[in-house]
């Protein structure tokens, strides 16, 4: 059965544009849809979050800043993101759809890779990470299922959920925030996070491309967790024998248990990937894994065909994460860049020639050669229509440089360098463009245009803030309206205890009122419960009097539907909650549950037996029991009476008294 036929979702249009087709996964954070973009008429992913979970402030927060965070990650390796907003309950992201599926999927259908399809799935994540951490991010949750494949062979890394600013504080609080089977050693003691993090990651998911397997496992997360801690990963090659010593090098130092031995952050694992590579052999490349399941094995030779993850040459997948103006090593490289391409075919696709044309046979009749003069006329005119072509298509057009995240003046200067005027100068706020950089130019950058035309630039004025006003003492919902009002919204609200503020009413706000914040922050409320109310012990009393106990202490009762045995008379209170010794905020609802009296149980018939046998006996039928030696009994041993005849009922727990003669 389609379970998106029961999703509420699926057939309708979010926020008026998106149109919501199937679904797709679903996480612990979020659901993620196909949809249509109706303005754009394009295909889509559409991650919203579970409306449980937005009207918490600090999930909503974490969800925008993956969006934020993703949006700056200009890379061929890293899922895009076009949008983000909220309908109602939902907050969603609006992202690049990757039709194929993941490496999970992958592993799932063929159990271990060879190791040159493992490294040409490693190279373009690690591209992807290496971009995200040049740009001070840490993803914090590789794993397999967050790296797509897509049906033309390209690699993207997805799910920039945990990313979080290497320069914002690294120490979780509460829950360790991943996947157990890839945290890193200090992710799971310390909760630092920094780009080794994900270089631990990457080496265990390369382990598990090689070997097919994880390399810590447990019967539960703490036992992952405590492997993670205590235990190296070991070499794949103990997992498959005859694997290369370079991949268990490889993995040996992204794995490393002290952060200070790894790679510092991808880009370094990435040259330590392409070194492994270059220094294998085809056989090392293409060996077969004994965990490779049926579709390793069809073929003998290593086609296209069999490994999608390799139809695209490396070139178009792993770009360079600092291209060099004028590099031409970095367009269709080969085997020469990392020992394991698809040989050099690609470089020559670049360097192909027309042949020139044989020169036309004279005939026979022909004996005056052209004279140097008409040589030279046919020359000019080829010059010149030359030089009018070249004219018309590129010579009286230029492009606009590449101005964004420049200063205003750089970008002033690199329009008069490439000969171009500035139209105006406009300022807008941004969240993730420094103030005084460039956030866009129009005509944008690479854009085709006349000489001495003209650009205008927009330069950002930072994040716009807003200065937070002081709500103490208004009414909730009238806190969220003034917030709103101002370009903020409520975030997570807490209830806490006030001598001084009514119930209901807002007691403070985190941040401080005051404080300058970014439009769109989510403003933590805490608002008071009132007065706190010292909640009376009324266990034991009947259940009149302990109704007009707690009235009187400004509480409402609820009597359980469920009465207890206890050591309480029936019709007695059992128990309470909350119990004695808490507080309450006034009005509060105290929950009783009522006594059915002691339980009572069959009495065992003990007389005849031995005083150790008769108190076991007893004990064992939950009861107590107690010795009554009198003069006679002092030396005997046997039970002559008790005081509960055997097999009658007597309250549990009570005590039973034995004569002893």
């Amino acid at each position: 059965m389609d379970t998106t036929l029961q999703d509420p979702l699926v057939g309708q249009v979010l926020d008026g544009r998106y149109r919501v087709e199937a679904r797709i996964a679903v996480g612990g954070m979020a659901t993620v849809y196909r949809a249509v973009d109706t303005r754009l008429d394009r295909v889509l992913a559409l991650k919203v979050m579970h409306p449980t979970l937005a009207a918490d402030g600090s999930f909503v927060e974490r969800f925008i800043r993956e969006a934020k965070s993703v949006a700056r990650l200009a890379h061929p390796n890293v899922v895009q993101v076009f949008d983000q907003g909220t309908d109602g309950v939902y907050v969603y992201l609006a992202m690049e759809y990757v039709s194929g599926c993941t490496l999970r999927d992958v592993l799932r259908e063929r159990g271990a890779l060879r190791p040159r399809a493992a490294l040409d799935i490693l190279e373009p994540v690690l591209a992807a990470l290496g971009a995200a951490h040049c740009a001070g991010f840490v993803h914090r949750d590789m794993k397999p299922e967050n790296v797509l494949i897509g049906d033309d062979g390209r690699v993207k890394v997805a799910d920039f959920g945990l990313v979080r600013a290497v320069n914002t504080v690294t120490s979780t609080t509460g829950a360790v925030l991943g996947t157990v089977s890839y945290l890193a050693p200090e992710q799971i003691e310390h909760g630092d996070v920094d780009p080794r993090v994900d270089v631990y990651a990457c080496g265990v998911v390369l382990y598990e491309m090689l070997t097919g397997a994880k390399p810590h496992t447990g019967d539960s997360p703490a036992q992952v967790l405590y492997r993670h801690l205590n235990e190296d990963v070991p070499p794949p090659s103990a997992a498959v024998p005859g694997l290369a010593y370079d991949l268990d090098e490889l993995v040996a130092s992204a794995t490393a248990r002290n952060p200070a031995i790894r790679p510092h952050d991808a880009v370094a694992l990435l040259a330590r990937a392409r070194e492994a590579g270059a220094a294998l052999t085809p056989e090392q490349l293409d060996a077969v894994p004994p965990r490779a399941l049926a579709a390793e094995h069809d073929n003998a030779e290593h086609d296209n065909a069999e490994d999608r993850t390799s139809v695209i040459p490396r070139a178009l997948t792993l770009p360079r994460l600092l291209p060099v103006e004028g590099d031409h090593e970095a367009v269709g490289r080969g085997a020469g860049d990392g020992g394991h391409g698809r040989g050099d075919g690609y470089d020559r696709t670049s360097r192909l020639e027309t042949p020139a044309p044989l020169p036309p046979r004279r005939r026979a009749g022909a004996r005056r050669r052209r004279g140097p003069v008409a040589v030279v006329v046919a020359l000019l005119l080829a010059l010149g229509l030359g030089a009018g072509v070249w004219y018309i298509n590129s010579g009286q057009f230029t492009k606009v440089p590449p101005l964004l995240e420049k200063s205003e003046a750089q970008a002033k200067d690199r329009l008069a360098d490439a000969g171009l005027d500035v139209a105006g100068v406009e300022h807008a706020y941004s969240d993730t463009v420094r103030r005084g950089a460039v956030i866009s130019s129009d005509p944008s950058t690479g854009t085709r245009i006349r000489n001495n035309d003209s650009v205008s630039i927009t330069v950002s004025d930072g994040p716009e803030t807003v200065e937070l006003a002081d709500l103490e003492g208004y009414r909730l919902d009238r806190a969220r309206s003034v917030l709103k009002q101002d370009g903020l919204t409520a975030g997570m609200v807490t209830r806490a205890f006030s001598e001084d503020v009514q119930k209901g009413f807002v007691v403070s706000t985190d941040p401080a009122a005051g404080t300058k914040v970014r439009a769109g922050s989510a403003i933590a409320l805490t608002v008071s419960k009132g007065s706190p109310v010292d909640v009376p012990d009324v266990t034991g009393e009947d259940l009149q009097d302990a109704r007009a106990d707690l009235a009187e202490a400004g509480l409402k009762v609820k009597v359980a539907r469920e009465k207890v045995h206890s050591e309480y008379d029936a019709g007695q209170v059992a128990r309470q909650t909350p119990g004695d010794g808490t507080e309450a905020a006034e009005g509060d609802t105290v929950t009783l549950t009522v006594s059915e009296g002691p339980e009572r149980i069959e009495v065992p018939d003990v007389v005849g037996d031995s005083v150790d046998d008769a108190r076991r006996e007893l004990e064992e039928a939950g009861f107590q029991a107690k010795e009554d030696r009198g003069l006679l009994g002092l030396f005997g041993d046997t039970v002559k009476s008790q005081s509960v005849a055997g097999g009658e009922t007597a309250p549990k727990g009570s005590t039973i008294s034995l004569t002893i003669r």
